[in-house]
């Protein structure tokens, strides 16, 4: 038995906030998009590497304020990328957990939390 890749799906509200924050500050790229037709809710999916992203308008989809962790091999670098573009809404900060991991947590402009954490060593 086999499992494959998760892909979370994240609520939003207004396209403009999130095309800035997940794509303009956090250097994601947006692989498609899809309006059942014009002025519908928004549904995409962005992502970076192998980081994958669904973020929908669509009432019932998911609700506001969810968290993630996102694993990444290099966030004191990721960090410094983030800091160099001077986003007003969110100057991320390193923390040292108890069970060992770096953790670097973000919200986006509609309360969902994104940690991004270096992998635990066991």
């Amino acid at each position: 038995m086999s499992f494959g890749k998760t892909t979370p799906v994240l609520r939003i509200f207004d396209e403009t906030k999130a095309l800035e924050f997940y794509v303009d500050f956090l250097g994601f790229k947006i692989d498609w998009q899809h309006r059942f037709e014009p002025n519908f809710p928004l549904y995409l999916q962005v992502s970076r590497g192998e980081c994958v992203l669904h973020l929908s308008e669509h009432h019932g989809d998911s609700s506001p304020g969810s968290a993630l962790r996102i694993e990444t091999d290099e966030l004191e670098a990721f960090q410094q990328q983030l800091l160099a573009k001077e986003y007003k809404f969110s100057h991320p900060q390193i923390q040292a957990m108890p069970w060992g991991s770096q953790d670097m947590t973000i919200s986006d402009p509609f309360g969902n939390r994104l940690v991004f954490t270096n992998a635990i060593s066991v």
